[in-house]
């Protein structure tokens, strides 16, 4: 299905056309393409524009888990631009992996001891939340309860790691995630991880998923709840009604006007809050899928990996069943050069730096896959959402009353987006404040943050 008015690559901050296809789209769901009315519907009482994990996990929290309750259920309107998971949720690693065992000392640093633990626990709850949450609806997505790998192959930053994590230990901090935490030594950090050049190694609980089959199956559950679902929809601007408590959103096909909004389009946030144009930048990512040959022996991958390579590699990996890999990263190829990924929705291309970086990747870097075959199936590319301080940004727009935001994941929303929009379907539904829902307090929006001059990614940007 084609609408006209979706946006070029070079045309501004919104989802272009002709995307690079990823693994995790090649079984679509019926809801893929669906619209639940002909007609788009001209209000309605909340409208989530972005059809990926945060829209959809906002949608479930507004309409599925309140079937039970005897007040009139909320007319809820979902649009997106493309297809359902046809951005970042549909492009990633397949990773959920709590990450904040090295951000840590900066957050307490930063914010202080309490912040800091808000953020380890909700990633660190992710896990079980989500197991249970594939558990109770029943749902086919290869979910895979294991254990990850942090790998350093550069002895000095693997003892300034093993440093925090024995401070942080000793400090008894958060202790339920830190608990968790299994630090393997030199001596035997590349026997036990796998890896080559391992130097040392933490492992932590993790767990590995079909990102795709999930959020569609919650979709879906959450249009049977009510929701009205309206793909191939994009939404190209925003603005207050003629009614003070009521917005007014444009689309190709007509306008729609709802008494509260939640905006959850991450890396594409600034086509419709302009004020976040240099606080949430688009910024492109890679990823491919690695298949062995049939006919070759090599060690069988039961943990998910991220790999701190000393070329300033950053690359994450998960086993599949099909005995596939999924491998993402290759930022040491690109990374430096803002241009190849930065400020950039374009999805329909590879960075051309990276393009063979995937290639005997296996066997540079795991130990008894040098005689695999193991070669790349499948490359693609996704647009994350980049912020200029590296945290999200969460919580009612200042200045625009009823108008809510959750985006700028960072390439990390796996573990973070949730439970996040838990909170905010609390917010929109029930009234409460940002202080009364469970979201890390450093990752409220505020007038404050919008307007400072922190830009994390500067350096980049001077390359």
């Amino acid at each position: 299905m084609y609408v006209p008015g979706l946006p070029s690559p070079a045309s501004g901050p919104f989802p272009c056309e002709n995307s690079t296809l990823p693994f995790w789209r090649t079984e679509l769901h019926e809801l893929d393409s669906y619209r639940s009315t002909k007609q788009l519907p001209k209000s309605c009482d909340v409208l989530i524009i972005g059809g990926g994990y945060a829209g959809i996990a906002a949608a479930y929290h507004l309409l599925r888990e309140d079937e039970s309750s005897t007040s009139p259920k909320r007319s809820v309107v979902l649009a997106e631009a493309r297809e359902a998971c046809s951005g970042a949720t549909g492009r990633n690693g397949g990773h959920l992996r709590p990450s904040v065992y090295s951000r840590l000392p900066r957050y307490i640093k930063q914010y202080g001891v309490e912040a800091a633990v808000e953020v380890a626990g909700l990633e660190f709850d992710h896990v079980q939340t989500i197991a249970a949450l594939v558990k109770k609806e029943n749902i086919d997505c290869d979910f895979t309860l294991t254990r990850s790998f942090d790998i350093y192959t550069d002895k000095t930053e693997a003892e300034a790691a093993k440093k925090s994590y024995e401070e942080l230990k000793a400090a008894g901090i958060a202790k339920s995630t830190i608990d968790d935490l299994i630090w393997t030594d030199a001596e035997h950090a590349e026997e036990v991880s796998g890896v080559k050049g391992c130097v040392g190694c933490f492992t932590f609980t993790a767990a590995h998923l079909w990102p795709y089959k999930l959020f569609t199956h919650l979709l879906a559950r959450a249009v049977s709840s009510g929701l009205n679902l309206q793909t191939h929809t994009p939404i190209l601007s925003i603005s207050p009604s003629s009614s003070s408590e009521k917005w007014t959103a444009s689309t190709p096909r007509g306008l729609i006007t709802s008494s509260k909004v939640i905006i959850a389009t991450n890396g594409y946030t600034a086509g419709l809050l302009p004020e976040y144009t240099s606080k949430i930048v688009p910024s492109k990512g890679i990823c491919c899928r690695i298949v062995p040959s049939s006919t070759s022996t090599h060690p069988n991958l039961t943990h998910t990996y991220c790999l701190r390579l000393p070329d300033g590699g950053f690359d994450y990996l998960i086993p599949r069943h099909d005995g596939s890999i999924i491998v993402g990263g290759a930022r040491s190829t690109f990374f430096k050069e803002h241009e190849n990924w930065y400020n950039t929705t374009d999805d329909s291309t590879l960075i051309k730096p990276a393009e063979k970086y995937f290639d005997n990747y296996m066997q540079r870097n795991f130990l008894g896959w040098e005689e695999s075959g193991a070669r790349v199936d499948q490359i693609w590319t996704g647009v994350m959402g980049y912020t200029s301080d590296s945290l999200p940004s969460i919580g009612e727009v200042p200045g625009r009353d009823g108008c809510f935001i959750a985006a700028g994941f960072v390439g990390h929303g796996m573990p973070v987006i949730w439970l996040t929009m838990k909170g905010i379907a609390e917010m929109v539904k029930e009234g409460k404040s940002f202080e009364e829902v469970r979201i890390p307090r450093i990752y409220k929006t505020t007038k404050e943050r919008l307007e400072s001059d922190l830009d994390l990614l500067g350096p980049v940007k001077k390359g």
